[in-house]
């Protein structure tokens, strides 16, 4: 089965954008979670755009499926990590002022500090996934870093399926296969969403886990979160039957 973890920065930033705490983070959490999510993801920054360094603290008791956190390993981010303890960690180069995830890491430059930050997760218990775009090369090489899965960074993908869907998941086939024969567990996350979902899992059905915010919590807009979630996971099977 491929998990559906959502991804609650963009309620952060709503909150955050007016003050005070409505919505209530911890509690979109406990929500998502008791509508069927199978995991909550965050991504703290080190502005605190949107998730901050208390709300890892806040959410760490009351996340009950997976906790996957997202971000560069800096050392603020690396002593987080060791003090939290989540299920999975997932290491993205994001440049301090991104607006968003927009590439994967180059493993090749980065082999030797990516290397060290993955012995040092996983030695405290910590699964570890590796943020990357569809090549062989920098797949090849997360083997070798020992990191346990990949993140296929799927923002080249939802942005070609519109035109061709045919040409656009081939890249990612293509990768899946590559690292599935190297014994790495696959995510995939960024622009998925209710049009594009079902397409990626049919043409890769081993994914362990997607991982889904900004498109899950727009159509929660429209949808409501319970009816969104559930959409969602319908996109995570053989046989959608999308009612939106």
């Amino acid at each position: 089965m491929t998990k559906l973890s959502v991804n609650i920065n963009k309620v952060a930033t709503i909150r955050n954008s007016r003050g005070g705490n409505i919505p209530d983070l911890v509690q979109v959490a406990i929500d998502c979670q008791k509508f069927g999510a199978n995991g909550i993801t965050i991504h703290p920054r080190p502005d605190e755009r949107h998730i901050t360094y208390a709300d890892v603290f806040d959410l760490q008791t009351k996340i009950t499926t997976e906790f996957n956190i997202e971000g560069n390993p800096n050392q603020k981010f690396v002593s987080l990590i060791e003090r939290i303890r989540p299920n999975q960690v997932t290491l993205v180069p994001d440049a301090d002022n991104a607006l968003t995830s927009n590439a994967g890491w180059n493993t090749v430059m980065h082999k030797d500090f990516l290397t060290d930050v993955v012995a040092e997760f996983k030695a405290i218990g910590v699964r570890t996934s590796i943020f990357v775009d569809p090549s062989i090369e920098m797949i090849g090489m997360v083997a070798d870093i020992g990191a346990d899965r990949i993140e296929l960074y799927t923002g080249p993908y939802a942005e070609k399926y519109s035109k061709n869907r045919e040409e656009a998941v081939a890249p990612y086939v293509a990768a899946a296969e590559f690292a599935k024969k190297l014994g790495l567990g696959i995510n995939a996350g960024h622009d998925l969403n209710l049009d594009n979902l079902n397409y990626l899992y049919k043409n890769i059905p081993w994914l362990k886990e997607v991982s889904i915010g900004h498109s899950l919590i727009s159509d929660a807009l429209y949808y409501g979160l319970e009816n969104t979630i559930k959409a969602y996971k319908k996109c995570l099977n053989d046989d959608p039957k999308i009612d939106k």
